[in-house]
């Protein structure tokens, strides 16, 4: 059984079958809705109900407060529809956009790779290509969990039919940990997507500022891969922290493409590198490189933030403090149940 749902202000009409939550369906129709943890914790989803019945399924009680049931609120993640549904939702156009349908993407996984001590690249054959802007995510089904982790695509769009995922281990996680300890070549995965609206606003002038710390170098890499072989000849830099060298991944592929291409900066900073080091790079952290590498003045860019919450609100506070806002600041919008509550920075609405 299936019901019609139509989305407003867009006047979009479509079918959603029974069980399948209103983001499922809006997505999978290449239809953008506001959403951020998919968890029903965030409240980043949420949408008015103008007209019909929704079931809230595990809708958060301090996401979505009673009272806002009762006045017809519900979030998007969560919602499934008991008869044909009319909702509006607070959609941005965006120029630098493409519309996208989410899909379904067997594959085999073709090999493994050891970056650092903890990250590990994960390349699989997936049985058709999948089409995404750089930036973007997928979503990663994990055998026996009943469950998804999301993980940035670390290769550009256009590569073939093969991905690469870079995971991190973490600690206590069920879904890296099952990757890191029992996955292997020639397994068969699932995953799903593309998801997400991080991606380089092609259209705005200036400069492309890329800040990322651990693994969130997954989107920059696939930005930056897909920005310099399309020829673009903006400024890019991208400014990259770990706490060792042994953690630092890609650190020569930067190197080498900082060599051949006038317009791409590669700036590494390390945190906690021993001080009897070899290390002649930056000591410290990716906000205080950034600082010292543009004298603090960050006008005439726009700012591409991947990383840990700490890591993302300390770059935001530095960024405006040289003279970049809101409007030129982007951060990856995708996180765990487990940080659904910290990872929206208090600085601003939008990020």
């Amino acid at each position: 059984m299936s019901y019609e749902l139509t989305i407003e202000p867009l006047g979009e009409t479509i079918e959603v079958e029974e069980g399948q939550t209103i983001l499922d369906a809006a997505l999978r129709a290449g239809i953008w809705l506001p959403h951020a943890c998919c968890h029903g914790l965030c409240a980043t989803c949420k949408v008015q109900v103008v007209d019909g019945e929704v079931e809230h399924g595990e809708a958060s009680s301090f996401a979505l407060m009673d009272f806002e049931r009762d006045d017809g609120k519900t979030l998007a993640c969560c919602a499934t529809l008991e008869s044909d549904v009319v909702i509006e939702a607070e959609v941005d156009e965006d120029p630098d956009a493409r519309s996208i349908p989410v899909e379904d993407f067997p594959g085999t996984i073709t090999r493994i790779v050891d970056l650092t001590p903890t990250i590990k690249a994960v390349h699989i054959a997936l049985d058709k290509p999948i089409d995404f802007q750089a930036g973007q995510y997928i979503n990663f089904t994990i055998p026996g969990e009943h469950a998804t982790r999301a993980f940035s695509l670390a290769n550009p769009p256009g590569a073939g039919s093969e991905i690469e995922l870079n995971i991190r281990l973490v600690p206590g996680g069920k879904g890296t940990t099952w990757i890191h300890e029992r996955l292997a070549a020639g397994d068969r995965v699932q995953l799903s997507g593309p998801y997400g609206r991080f991606f380089v606003r092609r259209s705005g002038e200036g400069g492309a500022l890329f800040m990322a710390g651990g693994s969130g170098l997954s989107s920059p890499r696939s930005m930056i891969l897909d920005l310099l072989a399309s020829g673009d000849t903006r400024p890019i830099t991208l400014v990259y922290g770990q706490r060792t060298r042994a953690e630092l991944y890609y650190h020569e592929e930067f190197l080498a493409l900082a060599e051949e291409h006038s317009n791409f900066t590669y700036v590494a900073a390390l945190s906690d590198e021993p001080a009897g080091s070899d290390w002649s790079g930056f000591r410290g952290f990716v906000h205080e490189a950034a600082r010292d590498h543009f004298d603090n003045d960050f006008r005439g860019n726009k700012a591409y933030l991947c990383g840990p919450p700490a890591m993302i609100d300390a770059c935001i506070n530095t960024l405006m403090q040289g003279r970049l806002f809101e409007n030129d600041i982007y951060t990856e919008k995708f996180f765990s149940a487990a940080d659904a509550q910290q990872v929206r920075s208090p600085l601003f609405r939008r990020i």
